[in-house]
């Protein structure tokens, strides 16, 4: 591997934990890093997958006070998690690869026309009201299908994940944040798992990389609120967008 993309994918990685902190959507930063220095698109898929598990820890361990008074919640969505992610991971391996070449172009577009909404959604949805229960009944179920499509494919996961606890569960932003990455953390860990028995992960990129990915989540973290999300948000917008071009082009 040459100096630059060595360099390519150091930046990627920190800055993807970055952003799936502040914003989500930062595995989509790290994808086209990957494809960029030669990785097929499902090599590139599952190797992402593994690493954003590390930038998860990070934004799960910078997290900490927020999810003090939250373990009712966390382990109500946890076991939900762990079952979709194995589906969705399990699926990847079951279903053919052109299957997914067919359909990783749309799944990107989806997901970064989703990130560029994520603020009107946040609008729509208004503040929380303080006392209110969580809805568990929409909960449980939209966190298992979000948990699916992060097994399978999980660009833009957090993005998916914020909105669903934005609109299920009433409770302060910044909080819910924190158990995005709780969520993201075991699907991504399930996913590894998965991944390390049947899929082409590429284990040199995960060693060079989930390091700088953990400190970017970590960082990430703790900088919240205090970086440009709109800017960083619409960055990954339009390379999420390039990307899904280029895949359906080439």
């Amino acid at each position: 591997m040459q100096s630059a993309q060595l360099a390519l994918l150091v930046v990627a990685g920190v800055v993807s934990g970055v952003v799936n902190a502040l914003a989500g959507g930062g595995s989509l930063l790290l994808f086209p890093a990957l494809l960029a220095v030669g990785l097929p698109p499902l090599a590139a898929n599952v190797t992402n997958s593994v690493i954003q598990c590390a930038g998860s820890a990070g934004l799960a361990l910078g997290s900490r006070r927020e999810l003090r008074e939250q373990q009712g919640r966390v382990l109500a969505t946890a076991g939900v998690a762990v079952g979709g992610a194995l589906v969705g991971s399990l699926l990847l391996l079951v279903l053919p690869a052109a299957v997914f070449d067919a359909v990783v172009p749309a799944l990107v577009a989806v997901a970064s026309v989703l990130l560029g909404v994520q603020p009107w959604l946040a609008r729509c949805i208004g503040d929380p009201a303080p006392d209110a229960p969580d809805r568990r009944a929409v909960l449980l179920p939209a966190v298992f299908l979000a948990a699916i499509y992060g097994g399978y494919f999980g660009g833009a996961l957090g993005v998916i994940l914020i909105a669903v606890l934005a609109l299920t569960a009433h409770d302060d932003l910044r909080r819910l944040n924190a158990v995005k990455g709780v969520l993201s953390l075991i699907i991504a860990a399930v996913s590894a798992v998965v991944f390390a028995i049947g899929a082409p992960v590429d284990w040199r990129v995960v060693v060079l990389l989930a390091p700088v990915n953990l400190v970017g989540g970590f960082l990430g973290a703790k900088l919240a609120g205090q970086l440009p999300a709109p800017v960083l948000r619409t960055g990954v917008v339009v390379v999420g967008l390039s990307v899904s071009i280029y895949l359906f082009v080439r």
